[in-house]
């Protein structure tokens, strides 16, 4: 399978403006989100995807791949698709490595590409919850799925809701699971996706994924345990370097 990885970047974050760029102990965000994903083995090419002139001539000075896309688009899928437009190869899957994910690790995109088969549509990671405060965060998303490993659903709730049985000791009585988000898409499969209108379920979650399944396509899910940190603000920026210094 021929994958392309691509690591959209957008400036203009609400609560982050210019987080691509940030300093990591020396090199930018996006820059070791990048490198991250060379060590993959299963990419056959990485991209960035950015809508900022500054983003994109900082990555191809530091050697990189970089296209500019559109200021428009309303998630990191969309703005995936049309960078695979943009490629003058052609490829089997493409792979949304999210750019605000320093420590991301090279074995979780491989992990992913290992379900991309030509037959699966729609592939994304979960991690087992281990602590009752990621379960009753509302920031961490959950997923239910089936015995073929597909997601049935994603919320922002805890899913499932246990009977008889105080919330207090769910997680001796069920594995809860939460959604990572990095997904792979067949690249036929992600222009039909970005062609969708918005859904209900995905309007009252605010969860693009929803739309996806509630059209009838099958997101495959894989278990990873490797724990990532995704950078929203400038504090967990803080965070960032924090636990950077104690790996050095």
């Amino acid at each position: 399978m021929k994958i392309l990885g691509i690591i959209p970047a957008r400036f203009a974050s609400t609560r982050f403006p210019g987080k691509p760029l940030a300093d990591l102990g020396g090199q930018s965000m996006i820059e070791r989100v990048y490198q991250q994903a060379k060590k993959s083995v299963t990419l056959s090419k990485i991209v960035v995807a950015t809508e900022h002139q500054g983003i994109f001539d900082h990555v191809i000075a530091f050697g990189g791949n970089a296209c500019m896309t559109s200021e428009n688009h309303p998630s990191g899928t969309d703005r995936c698709f049309e960078a695979l437009t943009k490629e003058k190869e052609s490829f089997d899957y493409v792979i949304n490595i999210q750019g605000d994910e320093p420590f991301i690790e090279p074995s979780q995109i491989d992990l992913l590409a290992n379900y991309l088969d030509g037959n699966t549509q729609l592939a994304t990671l979960i991690k087992k919850i281990d602590s009752y405060e990621q379960l009753n965060s509302n920031s961490e998303v959950k997923v239910t799925f089936n015995t073929r490993n597909e997601a049935l659903y994603f919320s922002r709730a805890v899913i499932p809701f246990i009977q008889k049985v105080d919330p207090k000791n769910w997680l001796d009585h069920f594995e809860f699971y939460k959604h990572v988000g990095m997904y792979a898409y067949r690249t036929d499969i992600l222009k039909e996706i970005t062609q969708l209108e918005l859904s209900p379920l995905e309007k009252v979650e605010s969860l693009e994924q929803l739309r996806w399944v509630e059209n009838g396509y099958i997101i495959k899910v894989a278990k990873t345990t490797v724990e990532t940190m995704c950078v929203d603000t400038p504090e967990e920026l803080v965070i960032a370097k924090q636990i950077l210094e104690k790996r050095k």
